[in-house]
């Protein structure tokens, strides 16, 4: 009934709470959690993204199309397969061409967090705080990586300042600050530095 999280979040005129983007992110742990090990068959869903999480009308995250998803027996723990997935989102393992497993989700849940905490895409640029020479002569704001620019705030003590504006603030420090934190650990470069879903539910 609420659509994707995607025109909830970044095309709806209306601002979600945090009280629901925290839920939101909740739910969508708990159901890769499922996916990746409550199941008979381990599922790699491959294609973590906001188009791809349906809210029901209580604001209850649905994993949906699983067009691309990997079955892998217990036997097993990576599925080789070619890259496909959608950018801004991809684990750096699709990228080089390694056999992934489930740190690609993972990662991909990562990177959904941070624009839940931003109301913003992952592709969009924020400040630095100075400018060049070279970007004062061009007339350009200085831009960043989101989730760097997030981590460099988390690791000054302005973690307030990574919350979408829309929200004036309204939000629980605590658990921004936790969000902040499990969305860094999410997307570390090596997939064995980064937390299991169970993990990252808990």
């Amino acid at each position: 009934p609420n659509g994707s999280l995607d025109c909830y979040l970044f095309r709806s005129s209306l601002c979600p709470s945090w009280h629901d983007r925290y839920g939101i992110m909740l739910g969508i742990a708990r159901g890769l959690a499922y996916l990746h090990e409550g199941c008979r068959e381990c599922i790699i869903h491959c294609d973590i993204k906001p188009e791809n999480i349906l809210l029901d009308k209580d604001l209850c995250p649905k994993i949906a199309d699983f067009g691309m998803a990997k079955l892998v027996g217990r036997d097993f723990s990576r599925v080789l397969t070619t890259m496909r997935g959608t950018i801004g989102y991809l684990a750096p393992e699709w990228i080089s061409g390694l056999p992934i497993s489930t740190k690609a989700d993972v990662y991909s849940f990562g990177m959904v967090i941070f624009e839940l905490i931003s109301g913003q895409r992952n592709t969009e640029c924020y400040g630095t705080g100075h400018i060049s020479d070279d970007d004062a002569d061009a007339g350009q704001r200085p831009s960043m990586f989101f989730p760097v620019w997030a981590a460099s705030r988390l690791a000054e003590g302005e973690t307030a300042a990574v919350a979408d504006p829309r929200l004036h603030g309204d939000v629980s420090e605590e658990e921004l600050g936790r969000a902040c934190r499990v969305a860094c650990w999410c997307i570390q470069d090596q997939e064995e530095h980064r937390p299991t879903m169970p993990q990252v539910a808990q």
